[in-house]
């Protein structure tokens, strides 16, 4: 790996920018300026409430919606500017989780060929065999026997359907996972199980995770750095540590309130 790859953050966004057309005419500003870096094997939050363009910044970052301005570079590689063969290699780079596994997932697929779909449009596996021993692999690394294979997403519940969706994100092999909300929809219980195996396979993958969330416990326990963000724009950004510890921002020591046990000393 060469000394650029080394030394700068995997992911650099700088003035990134996501307008949305108003109905009736005029412009909705989702993402205004934020600019933040991830560095290699670490996990930046993003956090703020329902409608802070946290989810848009994400999915910006990654192509999965056009920007309206700004740069954000993946390993050195323009996301922005990427066409063709440039952007498919990116997408190899890069995957997301989303909130709800199930509508991410086709329901007439069996889940062998959910976990390995990216194999094959990538075209890493082609072949059946090679596709449904891979994807046996990851669920097995992701807490999932080898009877899931052929069962289909309804005959799972909630976390295990988040389980098969994290499988199929590492297919890949990406260095980045943003995480979108990932485990807001879940029991407190199995909440925890899903946190506990990302952190573990950050450790043995070193991946870098975009940790998006509104809530203030799971991005403590989960994040090296937080950022958090209102009405699209980013207002504080540091160590973990000292955003809980030490807010300086007004909006930032409110979403802070809202979780008592995040209380200084707590």
């Amino acid at each position: 790996m060469s000394l650029t790859s080394d030394t700068t953050p995997l992911l650099c966004v700088r003035d990134l920018r996501v307008r949305f057309p108003r109905r009736g005419g005029g412009w909705f500003d989702a993402v205004r300026g934020v600019s933040f870096d991830l560095e290699r094997g670490t996990t930046l939050g993003l956090v703020g409430e329902s409608g802070s363009g946290k989810t848009t910044t994400g999915r910006a970052a990654l192509r999965l919606i056009e920007a309206s301005g700004g740069d954000v570079t993946l390993g050195g590689m323009d996301v922005l500017g990427a066409r063709g063969e440039a952007l498919r290699r990116l997408r190899r780079r890069a995957q997301i989780v989303f909130q709800d596994p199930g509508g991410s997932m086709n329901p007439r697929q069996r889940v062998w060929q959910i976990v390995s779909e990216p194999l094959l449009v990538q075209g890493v596996a082609r072949r059946r065999a090679e596709r449904r021993r891979r994807a046996g692999e990851l669920l097995e690394r992701c807490g999932m026997g080898a009877d899931a294979l052929d069962r289909r997403p309804h005959e799972f519940s909630g976390g295990q359907r988040q389980r098969i969706v994290i499988a199929r994100a590492l297919a890949l092999e990406p260095e980045l996972v943003v995480c979108d909300e990932p485990t807001s929809a879940l029991d407190v219980s199995v909440q925890a199980q899903i946190l506990n195996l990302l952190r573990d396979l950050q450790h043995e993958r070193g991946l870098a995770y975009l940790f998006i969330s509104h809530d203030m416990g799971v991005v403590r326990h989960m994040c090296d750095r937080i950022a958090v963000m209102k009405d699209g724009a980013i207002v504080e950004q540091g160590e973990a540590t000292r955003i809980v510890e030490a807010p300086e921002e007004a909006y930032t020591k409110r979403l802070l309130a809202s979780v008592p046990r995040l209380r200084p000393g707590a």
